[in-house]
């Protein structure tokens, strides 16, 4: 019987210590879960331990091959191209090893019965989903498609749940900013507006979020505001996450590549098609050791799929 590949995690990364705590916490969740099943995860930066370091742990412990799932709800700059390179930067420096890389965790039907639980917890009893509005607030990028899931992820949200709507904002690099999207709920004349952060983990996104809708309340008292909690380290979200690995292992990716900006020259974006695959140096790499990180440059997108 052949050994079934090692499952590594890749994430964001966060300033937040709490936030990178949390992620820590879940891959030794994922381990604990999975005992036969060797597991590590790092990330790409502002947090230690670098990806690289979990390639590493996973290598001392005889893996040579493994799949790699980033814990990630959109394919943005980090999905589409910083992992890829952090991958293939790996494979140079541990000759030997082989991996497949696996799928972003999307609108999956899991997340949003989490999500349908934040909303719950967040609202009064009292209150008829019906006149309810709901802010999806997502992380936001410089990349349309990665935006574009987030909307997708609040149609699916509203879809049979018969909330009053579910309209989108972003907390940075794209519009609308959680002020105006809550001005809009306000214009489409809502009375009560659940705030709903579309993060995986606690963060000083998440709590920017949090902050903007205390201010934007305080601002508007005619207009009933509630936050809602993050995701967290749910049951499904565990279960999501050995999803994608099991398609990763067969190889059953389906990636989107209709709408991704290293392939279709969308508006504004033509100069990214066919940009070339540079790695995401994380500042705590060994030999890297610079500060703050450079968005924006040489993001690209591994098409092995």
């Amino acid at each position: 019987m052949t050994t079934p590949p090692a499952l590594l995690i890749a994430g964001h990364g966060t300033r937040d210590d709490a936030g990178a705590e949390a992620f820590r916490d879940f891959v030794r969740e994922l381990g604990r879960r999975h005992p036969g099943l060797p597991v590590a995860g790092g990330f790409i930066e502002l947090s230690p331990p670098p990806l690289g370091d979990a390639v590493a742990e996973l290598v001392e412990r005889g893996v040579r091959r493994f799949a790699a799932v980033p814990l990630m709800l959109v394919s943005a700059g980090h999905a589409k191209g910083d992992i890829p390179a952090a991958l293939a930067r790996e494979k140079e420096r541990h000759p030997g090893i082989s991996y497949t890389y696996g799928r972003p965790l999307g609108p999956h039907p899991g997340l949003l019965r989490v999500l349908e639980r934040r909303l719950a917890e967040a609202v009064d009893t009292s209150w008829d989903p019906s006149e309810v509005t709901v802010l999806l607030v997502g992380r936001g990028s410089t990349d349309p498609d990665a935006n574009a899931e987030v909307f997708k992820a609040a149609r699916l949200l509203w879809e049979g749940r018969g909330y009053a709507g579910v309209e989108t904002a972003f907390v940075s690099l794209a519009t609308p900013d959680v002020p105006s999207g809550l001005d809009r709920c306000a214009r489409l004349g809502a009375r009560r507006v659940v705030v709903l952060p579309y993060f995986l983990f606690t963060g000083i996104l998440p709590d920017r979020v949090r902050l903007q809708t205390r201010e934007w309340a305080a601002a508007h008292p005619e207009t009933e505001v509630r936050s809602a909690d993050v995701i967290g380290p749910e049951p499904e979200l565990l279960d999501l996450v050995m999803e994608r690995y099991g398609e990763a292992v067969k190889g059953d990716l389906r990636m989107n590549c209709d709408s991704c900006v290293y392939r279709i020259a969308l508006p504004g974006f033509e100069d990214k098609v066919g940009a070339p695959q540079q790695p995401h140096f994380h500042p705590d790499d060994d030999g890297h050791h610079h500060h703050g990180h450079h968005h924006g440059h040489g993001h690209s997108h591994s098409h092995a799929h």
